[in-house]
């Protein structure tokens, strides 16, 4: 009875087993035929996670939308545009890489058959090619009145090209050109049908009338048509150290900081803005309003501010390009008329990326990004802030001042600063100077708090002899530093927290009475 029974047993689970075993065939079977039959999605095929604007954003800005066969949907207009930039996007890539990937989904037949020969051309010669569009103005001629055809021209459009051969970069190329476009509505999307290369065309560009604060004048910075010499120091809040917008942001914090500033004969602050850490490409609010808070702040305080952006950035690809250009676009355009921001420093020592970024690379992101702000923000002055005076003539001709950083020997501070006024005919400011007081084994014993106050008396003599232009590192010795600033090595943490003139207790250190002159 008992091996009956067992065998009853084995019955019912094997044909449970078998049941389960079915069930899930099936749902599985199903879920695959509802992928094959979903199609797939033209994100996903390109590895595009994210939404258009977060990996391709050169401006746009359409100077006609007027249409007699039918009315533009703002709906359709927005489709539109997203799909025409993506079609710039996919050909990009594809002349990069010298891939067909994403082709069939943005171009129709005809015009896609171009690009495939153009591909196989360059593949066979080793050609690759970088390539992005800086600027866009469509202009609408037709829209069919079944909604599937649109025709429009865009005008001078602002493209940046580097062409490479066995990896060798041949030559770089910035071109302005026209472009007939043609899309058609084909599957929910728009697809390019006709694209023609035309010459560039005139036409009026909206100006807008500057009304300055801040001027120059020969080597000679102005405020409200006075010389202003700037009597500064670079500012983090004592505990939140490169992350003064953070969590950790107070606004009584940093208005009992201005004062101290104010009240030791300074007339300005130098600020930093970390391109992730603000939401890249999409601006997070939070993070603007404090920045508002701080420079009203400013300006209460009578204290004027140099916003340096994009600390710690080091991202020069061209395909990245226009992401910067829209983060730094809305940041200077919301704060164009603000009184109290002195200047812009577009980058923070970015010299010390040549080496690993290249130095062409760099320098073309700076030039545009100058082109960018300038557009944007006539009212306030430009800068970039480098970390020696040898490096500081780069794009010299496009600043309105010149910035520099010097931790070399007091003896070498007037050669170094009159050679820079002499080479360049600006305005030059030391934008960065100090020495620690650490003296302790990472420092080989060297600093003490006599010996950095000792050094600030010399160096203010210096500055009140020639009327230079000074800001000082840094207001605060720091309980912490980021690894990312110095490293994560006590040999490299230590001297870095100890510049300042008031110590991380809040006590004025020897030097504080030197902040000045």
């Amino acid at each position: 009875m008992r091996l009956i029974n067992n065998r009853n047993i084995y019955k019912g689970a094997f044909i449970f087993s078998f049941i389960l075993i079915c069930i899930f065939t099936l749902l599985g079977l199903a879920r695959i035929l509802d992928y094959l039959n979903t199609g797939a999605d033209r994100s996903s095929m390109l590895h595009l996670e994210t939404e258009s604007e977060d990996i391709y954003l050169p401006k746009i800005n359409w100077t006609n939308l007027v249409n007699p066969a039918r009315v533009m949907e703002k709906n359709t207009l927005g489709k539109l545009e997203r799909d025409y930039l993506f079609s710039w996007y996919v050909k990009n890539n594809a002349l990069e890489n010298n891939t067909s990937k994403g082709i069939d989904d943005y171009y129709t037949q005809n015009t896609r058959e171009n690009l495939y020969r153009t591909i196989k051309y360059n593949k066979s010669h080793e050609i690759s090619i970088e390539n992005t569009t800086i600027k866009h103005f469509p202009d609408l001629e037709f829209y069919s009145e079944d909604g599937q055809l649109v025709v429009f021209k865009d005008r001078n459009v602002v493209e940046y090209q580097k062409i490479y051969q066995n990896k060798t970069l041949l030559t770089t190329i910035q071109d302005t050109a026209t472009y007939k476009v043609m899309m058609l509505l084909e599957d929910g999307f728009w697809r390019v049908r006709h694209l023609e290369k035309m010459k560039s065309e005139a036409f009026a560009k909206d100006t807008v009338k500057p009304h300055p604060i801040y001027t120059v004048k020969k080597n000679q910075i102005l405020q409200n048509n006075i010389p202003y010499t700037i009597k500064g120091i670079n500012y983090y809040p004592k505990n939140s150290a490169w992350d003064t917008f953070g969590d950790l942001f107070n606004k009584d914090t940093i208005a009992q900081d201005f004062d101290i500033i104010k009240n030791s004969n300074l007339n300005t602050v130098r600020v930093f803005i970390q391109y992730g850490d603000f939401g890249k490409a999409k601006l997070i609010p939070q993070k603007m309003e404090r920045l508002k808070v701080l420079l009203d702040l400013a300006e209460a305080k009578k204290l004027a501010v140099i916003v340096t952006l994009f600390d710690f950035y080091s991202d020069y690809s061209i395909n990245s390009w226009t992401l910067t250009h829209r983060h730094a676009e809305q940041i200077v355009t919301s704060f164009k008329d603000h009184k109290a921001i002195l200047a812009w420093d577009i980058k923070n020592e970015p010299n010390l990326d040549f080496e690993n970024r290249g130095k062409d690379n760099v320098l073309s992101w700076l030039d545009h990004m100058v082109t960018v702000i300038k557009e944007n923000d006539p009212n306030h002055l430009m800068t970039i802030g480098w970390s020696n005076s040898v490096e500081a003539t780069n794009l010299a001709d496009k600043m309105d001042f010149i910035s520099y950083h010097f931790y070399n020997d007091i003896v070498h501070l007037e050669y170094e600063t009159d050679k820079l006024v002499k080479t360049t005919k600006k305005p030059v400011v030391i934008e960065e100077f100090g020495v620690p007081s650490y003296g302790g084994m990472w420092n080989f014993w060297e600093g003490s708090d006599k010996k950095q106050a000792e050094y600030h008396r010399k160096i203010q003599a210096y500055f009140k002899k020639n009327n230079y232009s000074f800001m000082s590192w840094t207001l605060y010795d720091f309980p912490h530093v980021p690894d990312q600033v110095a490293g994560r090595w006590a040999w490299q943490k230590m001297r870095q927290k100890k510049f300042g003139f008031i110590d991380d207790k809040g006590n004025n250190k020897p030097a504080f009475k030197y902040i000045s002159n």
